[in-house]
């Protein structure tokens, strides 16, 4: 180790990077980069290790899965075509939004110009976003009070204790908004045989799936009929909000990991998700960032609250301790709590 060259903390290389701590010591799991050791063993990255992670945040930020960044990082390009098709026509749609709200001011400032008042409806409309709220009153376990969900983002967590109402919740929430769907657990009934079905009578719908499946398995999902199911749904129906059940229903880790990578990639702009979860590999409250939200549903059936991703914030201790790892949640699916029969 020279001397001269600049070798950084983890916390430092990840400040660099605009990645998390977790995300570089995945990139270590899967050999994609390889810290300096100091000699009491703790990790160092030096100039050359500083280089390679920032050719993998820039892979990652085209979309592409870990094993597809490998494959690149060793000199095969056929990934990267793709990708930045999908970059370029991103890009382009950017393009085109900003052109067109170009001309719109030029316009309102011509309207100016000539002594004409704007209209406060084309003022905003210069600033297109997705405005989604929710609002109904809350049906039993509650008392009938009124929830108005102001914040909804591309990816929202609904969590709660056994017996809080969070299922219900969900429910209400896929019948208030438009062009919502509930996806109840009777998707995996079977293996998911009827919805898999769609794919033999629906060839692009299999080639999107098909697609999805090979980027998480990729991430290092398992190819399991619970995945490929919640997949071919959320492929079905792209254009629909979507409330899905106990999103870790059938899935290992890993594959929980994947998916909320995946879930995360569709970006600010995409139609809203709202998973019920209790594991803590699908909710990492490290890792959530400003296109998620998350709702707690209180033990007390207290008025569910929007919770804040960050320890002191009213309900963050209230949502930890309704996480477990995959593990734990596999061990005690489907068990109830315990209720003494009354003599």
């Amino acid at each position: 180790m020279s001397s001269s060259e600049q070798f950084l903390s983890p916390s430092e290389a990840v400040g660099k990077l605009g990645v998390s701590t977790k995300a570089l010591r995945l990139y270590e799991q899967r050999g994609l980069i390889v810290p300096t050791r100091t000699a009491a063993g703790w990790r160092t990255y030096g100039p050359g290790e500083m280089v390679q992670a920032t050719e993998i945040v820039a892979l990652r930020a085209l979309g592409l899965s870990l094993t597809q960044v490998a494959l690149v990082l060793k000199g095969d390009p056929r990934f990267l075509e793709p990708a930045l098709a999908a970059h370029q026509t991103s890009l382009q749609g950017q393009i085109r939004q900003l052109t067109h709200t170009v001309e719109k001011v030029q316009t309102l400032r011509a309207d100016i110009a000539q002594g004409q008042s704007p209209d406060v409806g084309e003022l905003a409309r210069m600033h297109p976003a997705i405005d989604i709220s929710v609002s109904f009153d809350l049906p039993w376990p509650w008392g009938g009070e009124k929830l108005e969900l102001h914040d909804v983002r591309s990816l929202n967590y609904i969590i709660g204790p056994l017996f809080s109402g969070k299922t219900r919740l969900a429910q209400m929430i896929a019948e208030t908004l438009p062009d919502a769907v509930f996806l109840g657990l009777e998707r995996l009934h079977d293996d998911g045989t009827e919805v898999l079905g769609r794919l033999d009578e629906n060839p692009d719908l299999k080639s999107r799936v098909d697609a999805a499946m090979d980027w998480l398995t990729g991430e290092g999902a398992t190819d399991c009929p619970a995945l490929t199911v919640l997949i071919a749904e959320i492929e079905h129906k792209n254009s629909s909000i979507l409330v899905i059940d106990m999103v870790e229903s059938g899935l290992d880790q890993a594959t929980q990991e994947a998916l909320t990578t995946y879930l995360r990639r569709r970006g600010p702009d995409a139609q809203p998700i709202f998973v019920l979860t209790r594991s803590c590999a699908i909710l990492d409250l490290t890792l959530v960032g400003e296109n998620e939200s998350i709702i707690l549903c209180p033990a007390n059936h207290s008025t569910p609250t929007q919770v804040a991703p960050y320890q002191g914030a009213p309900g963050y201790e209230a949502v930890a301790t309704c996480l477990a790892s995959p593990e734990v949640r596999a061990r005690t699916e489907g068990v109830i709590a315990y209720r003494p029969q009354v003599a």
